[in-house]
């Protein structure tokens, strides 16, 4: 995926992504509420603006915009996410991550830059979280070269890449990389962000789900270095 010299991913060329776009904007446009739309701006503490749209109308709208069209490859994948993201209002960036969860194993390691730019424009945890655990998890399952990227991110200075790191995992189950996830837990555990403890918990209660005993070895062991936010959290579905 080639990137501009601020290191801003090229949108590819998309007749596929044009269709879609065309038809997106159109349709969501005409559904906005305004009222609901400064509600959910606040919500969500001013991270974007909104149109407005309920989830079961985004749904519905969503499948309408995508009915009949081919699958996408990855270029469309990227030129779909990209313009999505380019426009203000939260709703089409969540289009932009529900296709991504939907096409993510048409896309290739390579497609990882872009999924960074989006974690790192305008993020806030509705949208890091399914990034996080949906598309960068499925590419890094389809080539563990990416967990050396995990690595990386998992010792950033941007808070939601290091979030984003310690999520990946967050459906792989038996497939974990405990090492991996115990030693990414271990390098933050001090971090003082609220969204980093919260995760730390959070995939740890998951892992749990798992590997109950191991969970609780660990935090027993290292409970001292953990906050007590992310303690709470990994324990709170098996117990001290």
């Amino acid at each position: 995926m080639s990137v501009t010299a601020e290191g801003i991913p090229d949108v590819p060329r998309s007749p596929l992504a044009d269709t879609v776009m065309e038809r997106l904007t159109v349709g969501y446009a005409a559904a906005a509420d305004p009222e609901r739309a400064v509600a959910l701006r606040a919500y969500m503490k001013d991270v974007a603006p909104f149109l407005g749209l309920t989830s079961p109308v985004r749904r519905s709208l969503s499948r309408t915009v995508l009915e009949g069209l081919p699958r996408p490859g990855e270029p469309d994948c990227a030129a779909v996410a990209l313009r999505c993201w380019r426009l203000p209002e939260r709703e089409y960036h969540y289009f932009a991550v529900d296709f991504l969860r939907r096409y993510v194993t048409h896309c290739s390691s390579g497609f990882l830059p872009v999924v960074r730019h989006l974690l790192t424009t305008a993020p806030w945890w509705d949208t890091v979280d399914l990034l996080s655990a949906h598309v960068v998890g499925g590419l890094v399952a389809a080539d563990r070269g990416l967990t050396a990227d995990m690595d990386a991110w998992s010792a950033d200075e941007d808070r939601w890449l290091v979030r984003a790191a310690l999520l990946h995992q967050l459906r792989y189950r038996e497939r974990t990389d405990t090492d991996r996830l115990f030693g990414y837990c271990l390098r933050q555990s001090g971090h003082g962000d609220f969204f980093v403890r919260k995760a730390i918990g959070w995939c740890l209660r998951e892992y749990a789900k798992t590997a109950p005993d191991a969970v609780r070895a660990f935090v027993t062991e290292h409970g001292q270095r953990l906050a007590p936010l992310s303690v709470r959290e990994a324990l709170r579905n098996i117990g001290p």
